[in-house]
């Protein structure tokens, strides 16, 4: 019996591990922040908030409403029931009460969601001859040109762009060739290869720049972007996620550019939205970006074409 009972116990931690191995790490984290705030509301309030119910995710969606955008009010409600389903709870979140309570908060507040700023070919030469101009030493300078134009040449994540090692790199007569283990959209590591070419003008081609970033920095084996300790010492740990986003900000910043709506997502919707502008179908793009389904490439290619077969350009003033 004991040992039937051991057994039991070790299935159950097992498949504890699975469920928690079915989302990446950041996702759980964001559920775990998500759940928080819930948790948080309904301690005020004096609501439960593990197991909860239909209502009280109303309400609680109500409040949030005041200050959040839609697309805020459904990942909440995801983490909600993610983390009711990990702790083995039911929580209807198809009930009438939420779905007509959101459609009703979506007339309200309209559906239009406004994404962070994209990064455009004016951009991206700004941001690179402003790290020219920096007074610093050309081991740094080489470092963030390379995951700026490597992060916008490929479309990345900024995920993936600080996931990449020396090992995932083939440089071949055309270009370069990247391989990606894993991604936000390829939980099972299926992996997929970027193919950047060459860029004409050297000084915005993102391989010279990252053989010259490999080259000064000697790095042969494991992360290429990685942080400096003082005094610019390379070190062997792998740059954040939010170091992305910081370069990008200071960068724009000194190149005059108000950088409040920019982030790291600005990179890969940059990428789309210019690939777009150049005449570059869906299909071209979705293979470079990663992106499964067209909803969000549709988006990136209707914004990038506004002024293109635009109405107003038929009228002659």
């Amino acid at each position: 019996m004991s040992e039937l009972t051991t057994d039991l116990k070790s299935l159950h931690e097992a498949t504890l591990n699975n469920l928690k191995s079915s989302k990446a790490n950041n996702t759980l984290r964001a559920y775990k922040s998500d759940f928080k705030d819930f948790g948080a509301f309904c301690s005020k309030h004096g609501l439960n908030s593990l197991p909860s119910e239909p209502k009280i995710v109303s309400l609680y969606l109500t409040h949030l409403s005041k200050n959040s955008k839609i697309s805020t009010l459904r990942r909440r409600l995801v983490s909600i029931s993610m983390v009711h389903r990990l702790k083995g709870y039911y929580l209807d979140t198809k009930h009438p009460i939420i779905i007509e309570n959101l459609m009703g908060i979506r007339r309200v507040k309209g559906s239009i969601q406004k994404g962070k700023k994209p990064i455009l070919i004016n951009h991206l030469k700004s941001i690179i001859d402003v790290i020219n101009k920096q007074k610093v030493n050309d081991i740094k300078k080489f470092r963030d040109k390379s995951i700026i134009l490597i992060g916008f040449g490929g479309g990345f994540r900024r995920t993936e762009l600080i996931s990449i090692d020396y090992e995932d790199l083939e440089f071949v007569s055309e270009g370069l060739k990247i391989s990606i283990k894993k991604s936000k959209t390829d939980q099972f590591g299926e992996g997929m290869i970027k193919g950047l070419p060459y860029f004409t003008n050297e000084s915005y081609c993102p391989i010279i720049n990252l053989k010259k970033w490999l080259e000064i920095s000697k790095i042969k084996s494991g992360p290429i972007f990685r942080r400096f300790s003082k005094g610019l010492s390379l070190t062997e740990k792998r740059l954040t996620d939010q170091s992305v986003v910081l370069l990008i900000k200071e960068y724009l910043n000194l190149a005059g550019i108000e950088n409040k709506n920019f982030a790291g997502h600005s990179l890969r919707s940059g990428f789309a939205t210019v690939a777009a502008q150049s005449g570059a179908d869906e299909r071209s793009i979705m293979a470079m970006t990663g992106h499964k389904t067209t909803q969000m490439v549709r988006r990136y290619i209707k914004e990038a074409n506004i002024f293109e077969n635009n109405a107003l350009n038929k009228i002659k003033i």
